[in-house]
């Protein structure tokens, strides 16, 4: 399962009203360390579908989200578990922290 784009209109939908945890991505276009770790979520993505979704957010056209949930700099991912955030990690990481944060927190 891909990662997948959310925008303000379906946050809650999608993140917020999901049964599994979310990983949201607060990314925007040219920002370089969020396109490095781009294919890092591609893969936990796919390796870790069914226990967690990962989703995309530009924050340049959704603002609004990123400031509901104070993203100063990005990259910004932040696990959402039963509607809530679990977790902020903030800056380019490694894959396998990446991974192992997912897995402390969800």
């Amino acid at each position: 399962m891909a990662t997948v784009n959310v925008e303000d209109g379906n946050f809650e939908a999608e993140v917020l009203q999901s049964s599994t945890p979310v990983l949201v991505d607060f990314w925007a276009t040219w920002c370089g360390p969020c396109k490095m770790i781009a294919p890092s979520l591609e893969e936990i993505s796919e390796e870790m579908a069914g226990q967690v979704k990962v989703v995309k957010l530009d924050i340049d056209s959704n603002q609004q989200s990123a400031m509901n949930y104070g993203v100063r700099s990005i990259p910004t991912m932040i696990l959402f578990k039963d509607g809530q955030p679990a977790a902020t990690l903030v800056g380019a990481q490694p894959k396998g922290k990446i991974s192992d944060w997912i897995k402390q927190y969800s």
